[in-house]
């Protein structure tokens, strides 16, 4: 991967988190207000969920600019699990807080006399906001695909989550106003669900990084195929991949002609190489080369003397 595109990489992921922080803080500020004043549960939840939205835009923010530090002595193979173990902290976040809107909104479903019919304030600002956050989502999720950020993708799922959250509450304070006045918590008790769903799905898929999984079996697929288009390489075997936070880390042992010279067994490890990190995003590819007579069977190469 080169240093041009992991810097564009870098900055689009400060400049849409930015962009992030700015749109929550004032949906933040309007859904408190009014959720307050139009006596709405379901939008003051909806308030808090922007607030979460916060929280993760400034773990994104640590992140990014953490992950992208170089080797040093404490970390030869770099920090890019930074990355991997923010978004295992958003996933963290997310299911406190939708565990505490269900808590929340089940009180106050056990005591409906509480509940009241909600102002029509409320349901223009969960429309004004539900547009916005589909609107959020849409230019993250473009941008996490364009530089193939894992990390920037989540949060743009997350501000989806908000979007659909806010379709829930608009929902719900209409059934408010109609006469169902129980719509307003029940709509709030749902959010919470929804939040504590996208928490768990981070979560896993943070900490399954963590543990070293491989890549999907379409990538290894890619790799393989990248390793095996490359000039004077006969066979690989042992191919292992793990994650570090976005990037792959790369482990084979190449099979190659036993005529040849270490120099340019050498040349062929270099040039496989290059193959796959030209064309994924591979931090770095650790090779070994068997030497394989002409008619000798691949698996007699692997055999350690």
């Amino acid at each position: 991967m080169s240093l041009d595109f992991d810097l564009e990489r870098q900055t689009a992921g400060h400049r849409s988190t930015l962009a992030s922080v700015a749109v929550n803080i004032v949906l933040t500020l309007v859904q408190v207000v009014i959720g307050l004043f139009a006596h709405s549960q379901a939008l003051v939840a909806d308030a808090i969920h922007s607030l979460s939205d916060l929280v993760s835009d400034g773990v994104v923010l640590v992140a990014n600019k953490h992950s992208h530090k170089a080797p040093d002595a404490d970390h030869p193979y770099g920090h890019r699990r930074f990355e991997t173990a923010a978004s295992l902290a958003v996933g963290a976040l997310l299911l406190s807080v939708g565990l505490g809107m269900l808590w929340n909104s089940f009180t106050k479903l056990q005591h409906p006399e509480t509940v009241g019919e909600v102002h029509v304030a409320a349901l223009i600002v969960a429309v004004l906001a539900l547009a916005t956050k589909e609107l959020l989502f849409r230019y993250l999720l473009r941008v996490a695909k364009r530089v193939r950020s894992t990390m920037l993708a989540a949060n743009a799922w997350h501000a989806r989550s908000d979007a659909a959250s806010s379709f829930v509450v608009a929902l719900g304070i209409i059934a408010n106003l109609a006469g169902f006045h129980l719509a307003d918590p029940l709509a709030a008790l749902i959010v919470g669900l929804m939040i504590m769903r996208m928490g768990w799905k981070f979560f896993f898929a943070s900490f399954n990084d963590l543990m070293d999984s491989a890549v999907d079996e379409k990538t290894e697929e890619r790799i393989r195929q990248h390793l095996m288009s490359t000039p004077g390489v006969q066979g690989i075997h042992d191919l292992k991949t793990r994650k570090m936070g976005d990037m792959i880390w790369v482990e084979v042992d190449i099979e190659m002609d036993a005529t040849l010279t270490i120099e340019q067994g050498h040349a062929i490890a270099v040039a496989a190489r290059k193959q796959v990190m030209d064309h994924e995003p591979v931090l770095d590819v650790m090779t070994h080369f068997d030497p394989v007579s002409v008619g000798e069977p691949a698996e007699k190469a692997r055999q350690v003397p």
